[in-house]
C-alpha cells in the first residue's frame, strides 16, 4: 500500500524547507549511494510513533516565473490538495498573519481536507509571543508554535499529523496477480499502452479505483496470468510550469512504484533519454522493484539493420546503474511485441523474488574468491565467511566479514556480478549488506 502524503504548503520565505529537512532528519534512512541515482530533496519519507509517511515540500524556487508570488503560491498549494491526505501550513510569527495566509487558508478550507496550521519561528521557550494568537483568525484550529531552525514544537505537529492519517488497511489481493506500474514523464504513451492491453484482452474483469487520487488499477486476465496495472498518466496537465510538472510526477510516480512489484518505465522512441527518465527509474530502482525499460512509440523510429542494435547500446549507457533490467521496444499504437512485454513481466517478477539457499550462494562465494582474490589493504586481507539471503523483493543478501572497509564497493559488483551469471537475477536490483563478525584471527 502507498504511504500516506502529508504536503508542506505556505508563502515564501516562512520556512518551509527548513521544517521539511528538520522532520526528515528524524528519521534513519537508508541512502542508496548508487552511481547514477539521484534523489530529489522535494518528497522524503518521514516516521513518527510508527506511523510512516511521505512528507511532500511545496517550496520549490522558480526564478525564472514571471507569476507574482500570490499566483503562485496557489499554483504550489493546489498541486499539493491534489495529492495530500494531510497539508501543514507554514506561517511565521514574526511578520504575523498576511493577506497571502488568508488566501491560502480559504483556499484549503475548501478542500476539505484536514489541516495542520504551524506557526514557524517561535524560537523562544516558554509563553507564547502575541503574535500568535493572531493566527486564529485563519479559522483552522489551534496554531501550533514550531521553531524548525531549533526543533521546538516539532513533535506537537507531527502528533497533531499523525491523528488524520488514514488506517492502513491492508490491500485484498490474490497471491498470484502481479502488480505493475506504468511510470514515465508525461506524454510517453502511459495511457494508450493501458488503454491498447485492455482493448486486446476482453477479459477485463473490473475498473478499481486505485488507493491513490490520480491512479486507476485495471484488472486483466489472459494466457500469460492475471496483472493489475496501476497507470499513473492522470498526473499530467496541473499546471503549465514545466518544473512543476515534473516535480510532482515523481512524487506520484513513487506512490504508484511503492504499490507494485514491477515497474514498466516507458521511454519515448523518438524523443530518447532524459534526466527526468533517470529520476522516475531511480525510484523503482531505489525502492527494490523489478524494472523493464519499454521503448514505446517504436513504430515512428526510422530504421535500418542496425537501429534497435544501436539504441538498446545507448539506452544501455544511460541507465547504466540499472543494468540488470530488460530493454523491449514497443508500440502501443500498434500493438507490436505486447504479447512479450506480458512474458518479460512475469518473468522479471519471479527474478525479483526468487529464493537462493545458503549452500549454493556459498558454493558461488568459494568460486568467485579463488578466482579474483579479496582486496588488501596495509597487509589485512578481506575475509568473507560466509553469505546468506536474507529476503526477497528484492534479493537482499548479508555478507559476513572480518573488517566491513575493506570490502569494496568494485569488489561488492563483483560478487554480485558472479552470483547474477549463476541465478540470472533479470531484471531486479539485488541489496548487499555487509555485517562484521568478531574473529580472533589475524
Amino acid at each position: 500500500m502507498a504511504k500516506p502524503v502529508v504536503a508542506v504548503v505556505g508563502r515564501p520565505n516562512v520556512g518551509k524547507s527548513t521544517l521539511f529537512n528538520k522532520l526528515i532528519g528524524q528519521r534513519l534512512s537508508i541512502v542508496d549511494d548508487t552511481p547514477g541515482v539521484t534523489r530529489d530533496r522535494i518528497y522524503g519519507d518521514c516516521e513518527w510513533l510508527g506511523k510512516t509517511f511521505l512528507l511532500v515540500d511545496t517550496g520549490g524556487i522558480e526564478p525564472y516565473s514571471d507569476d507574482i508570488i500570490l499566483s503562485q503560491m496557489r499554483r504550489q498549494a493546489q498541486l499539493a490538495i491534489d495529492s495530500a491526505d494531510v497539508i501543514i501550513l507554514v506561517t511565521d510569527v514574526r511578520s504575523g498573519v498576511v493577506a497571502t495566509d488568508e488566501e491560502v487558508a480559504s483556499m484549503l478550507q475548501k478542500s476539505g481536507k484536514p489541516i495542520v496550521l504551524c506557526v514557524n519561528k517561535c524560537d523562544k521557550v516558554g509563553e507564547a509571543p502575541l503574535e500568535y494568537y493572531e493566527f486564529y483568525n485563519l479559522g483552522l484550529g489551534d496554531p501550533i508554535q514550531v521553531s524548525a531552525v531549533h526543533g521546538h514544537g516539532t513533535g506537537d505537529l507531527l502528533d497533531e499529523v499523525i491523528k488524520y492519517l488514514p488506517d492502513e488497511e491492508k490491500e485484498e489481493e490474490e497471491s498470484d496477480t502481479v502488480k505493475v506500474a506504468v511510470i514515465g514523464k508525461p506524454n510517453v504513451g502511459k495511457s494508450s499502452l493501458i488503454n491498447a492491453i485492455a482493448g486486446e484482452e476482453r477479459v477485463i474483469v473490473s475498473n478499481i479505483a486505485g488507493t491513490t487520487r490520480d491512479a486507476t488499477d485495471t484488472l486483466i486476465e489472459n494466457e500469460y496470468g492475471k496483472f493489475v496495472f496501476i497507470d499513473t498518466a492522470g498526473m499530467r496537465r496541473k499546471s503549465r510550469v514545466d518544473d512543476s510538472i515534473e516535480k510532482y510526477s515523481v512524487i506520484r510516480a513513487r506512490m504508484a512504484v511503492e504499490r507494485a512489484s514491477v515497474c514498466v518505465i516507458m521511454i519515448d522512441a523518438c524523443e530518447g533519454f532524459t534526466e527526468q527518465d533517470s529520476k522516475v527509474a531511480g525510484i523503482a530502482h531505489e525502492l527494490g522493484k523489478a524494472c523493464i525499460i519499454a521503448v514505446n512509440k517504436w513504430d515512428a523510429v526510422e530504421k535500418d539493420g542496425r537501429t534497435m542494435d544501436s539504441y538498446r547500446k545507448k539506452l544501455m549507457d544511460d541507465f547504466s546503474f540499472m543494468s540488470y533490467a530488460p530493454i523491449i521496444f514497443i508500440s502501443a499504437k500498434t500493438g507490436q511485441r505486447l504479447d512479450r512485454l506480458f512474458e518479460l513481466i512475469k518473468f522479471v517478477d519471479t527474478q525479483n523474488a526468487m529464493r537462493i539457499s545458503t549452500g549454493r550462494l556459498n558454493d558461488v562465494l568459494a568460486d568467485a574468491t579463488a578466482r579474483v582474490q579479496p582486496p588488501t589493504d596495509k597487509g589485512r586481507r578481506l575475509k568473507i565467511y560466509y553469505m546468506t539471503q536474507a529476503s526477497t523483493r528484492p534479493p537482499t543478501f548479508v555478507c559476513f566479514v572480518n573488517k566491513k572497509d575493506l570490502f569494496h564497493y568494485s569488489y561488492q559488483r563483483y560478487i554480485d556480478n558472479q552470483i547474477r551469471e549463476v541465478f540470472g537475477l533479470e531484471g531486479t536490483p539485488t541489496r548487499m549488506v555487509i555485517r562484521e563478525r568478531e574473529n580472533n584471527k589475524k
